[in-house]
């Protein structure tokens, strides 16, 4: 009898005890302050992100989404502020975030020397290094140097968090030489072409602004050539010529502008009935009708996420900005007295035929 009571009095307890943990009444914790992480995630893939909302403008036809004005500001510098003795080292995905314009020493010609492209390089290795020692510090906690908190400066002043625009920034560092005597003599002889160029384009019921696309092109150069085998003005390859140009690559007049200029006004009309907007259209130019055909069916014909979220096959930092450089150069050759305050000495027009006959 007092065994069966004892076993009662200890089952009773034991209830007793597991109702108080188990109640209504939460069971107090030690607090445990949140630590935001000294580290940054290494190398995610790639995560684009607005510094700010800029709705989409337009300039006549073609429209400039907001996502896109940084490229179109760094093309202008590139061709109107930035000299071809100085070279902008930047990030090659956000064109706002620029470490340096460096000026090369001594005399600069169109082309660099091997020691002022080794200069170029030197200083490029330097600001990988830069990102690459300030990513490392970060993830540790190691302590930041004063050129350490100035490179977050820079890289925070678009507006972007560090967390998004560091990550991978080594790998992204490019350098661009300025172009402004270039693209200011393109201006010059663009003088002999321009009216005839928009006639042709007008002709063909396309936008006349169409005619500034040889200063992305070639900079108004005809005896121009790519490494792709493209030449002349609007630079075409013989397969694109064979197909677009009067004469069907019977005779390569790729040399010839007004020839070619015709033939740029039946690609980019064909390239327009395809893709269905200009951004796309004018891409193509450098991407390929087929190639922003697999874009949109990708990423959908919202041109600025093409432009940021795309990675197909070949889509690398000339074709994304390809849009962007024609904004750029059409902004400053329809208004070039600010970009040029010293003025343009445009080249007296010539008629169709005559550029042949001179040469």
């Amino acid at each position: 009898m007092n065994r069966l009571f004892l076993r009662i009095l200890m089952l009773t307890a034991a209830a007793m005890l597991l109702n108080a943990c188990g109640g209504g009444s939460p069971v107090k914790r030690d607090r445990v302050a949140s630590v935001r992480p000294n580290y940054i995630p290494q190398r995610p893939a790639y995560q684009p992100q607005s510094p700010a909302y800029r709705p989409t403008s337009y300039s006549g036809i073609f429209p400039k989404p907001g996502p896109l004005e940084p490229a179109v500001e760094f093309w202008r510098k590139t061709y109107a502020v930035w000299q071809r003795s100085e070279v902008a080292f930047h990030d090659d995905r956000y064109l706002d975030v620029i470490y340096e314009v460096m000026t090369l020493p001594g005399y600069v010609a169109e082309g660099l020397t091997a020691e002022q492209k080794d200069l170029v390089s030197r200083r490029r290795d330097y600001w990988k290094a830069q990102l690459a020692g300030l990513e490392s510090k970060l993830r540790y906690g190691a302590a930041l140097s004063p050129a350490d908190k100035q490179l977050i400066a820079k890289l925070e002043a678009s507006g972007r968090s560090l967390a998004n625009v560091l990550p991978g920034a080594d790998s992204r560092v490019r350098s661009q030489r300025g172009t402004r005597e270039r693209f200011k003599r393109g201006l010059e002889i663009s003088g002999r072409y321009d009216l005839q160029f928009r006639k042709i384009f007008r002709d063909a019921g396309l936008p006349e602004d169409l005619a500034y696309l040889p200063h992305v092109e070639s900079s108004f150069q005809p005896a121009a050539r790519s490494s792709a085998g493209a030449v002349g003005m609007w630079q075409f390859t013989k397969a694109a010529a064979k197909t677009f140009m009067p004469g069907g690559g019977v005779v390569d007049q790729r040399f010839d502008p007004f020839v070619s200029a015709t033939g740029a006004a039946r690609y980019l009309s064909y390239a327009y009935g395809k893709l269905g907007d200009w951004p796309a259209a004018v891409t193509s130019y450098n991407h390929g009708i087929g190639g922003m055909k697999r874009a949109q069916n990708q990423v959908g014909k919202d041109f600025a996420q093409i432009v940021e979220t795309y990675d197909g096959p070949a889509f690398g930092f000339a074709s994304r900005n390809y849009y962007a450089q024609f904004l750029a150069a059409r902004e400053i050759a329809s208004n070039p007295e600010p970009y040029f305050p010293e003025g343009v000495r445009y080249e007296a027009p010539l008629a169709p035929g005559q550029y042949l006959a001179e040469e």
